[in-house]
């Protein structure tokens, strides 16, 4: 996909450029190798967590910054949020949808980050918050959940919103799913 190709090069040249580093699992594969590529080639950092059996099937990026090898998955997935400041989704598969459900649900129970960006180039991720709206309209998510979500269209409004997201005010939902039982 052309747009997409695009996007990730221009997502890798900003933040090589404005002195942000990329945390990612480490792979030479797919959108995430040609993400850290560019941010490497526009002098930028970048930091690979792969698990040891992706490094035994020969699939870790070899110029990375620094590597940290992990045992599996779930222990990557922990490494790359306890290093990282933001969360950007780009368009994927499964793996990416795991690693998304596990940053809304840490966006909602308060236990960082605060906010999440699904990157939605060509409207990839229109269908996932259509699902998101439905869940908050039948109550198992809350709109001040949801509005920490954010799915910009492109690179440029991606950047505004990291920009910016220190200034915005979080709100603690106190929705039903938070709620004590009485």
């Amino acid at each position: 996909d052309p747009a997409l190709k695009q996007a990730v090069e221009e997502l890798g040249r900003w933040i090589g450029e404005s002195g942000n580093a990329l945390i990612y699992g480490g792979s030479a594969c797919g959108l995430m190798g040609e993400l850290a590529k560019s941010v490497l080639g526009a002098g930028g950092k970048a930091t690979g967590v792969e698990p040891q059996f992706f490094v035994d099937q020969g699939l870790l990026y070899d110029d990375l910054t620094e590597l940290f090898i992990t045992k599996d998955m779930t222990e990557r997935k922990a490494k790359m949020i306890e290093l990282g400041d933001a969360f950007v989704a780009l368009p994927g598969g499964v793996g990416t949808l795991e690693e998304i459900s596990e940053i809304f649900t840490r966006v909602r129970l308060d236990m960082g980050p605060h906010e999440c960006f699904l990157l939605n180039i060509d409207g990839f991720y229109d269908p996932l918050r259509l699902f998101l709206q439905s869940m908050v309209e039948r109550r198992f998510f809350d709109q001040c959940d949801l509005d920490r979500c954010h799915f910009p269209r492109s690179v440029e409004e991606l950047e505004r919103l990291l920009a910016t997201a220190g200034t915005r005010r979080i709100v603690r939902c106190d929705g039903p799913l938070l709620q004590k039982a009485g």
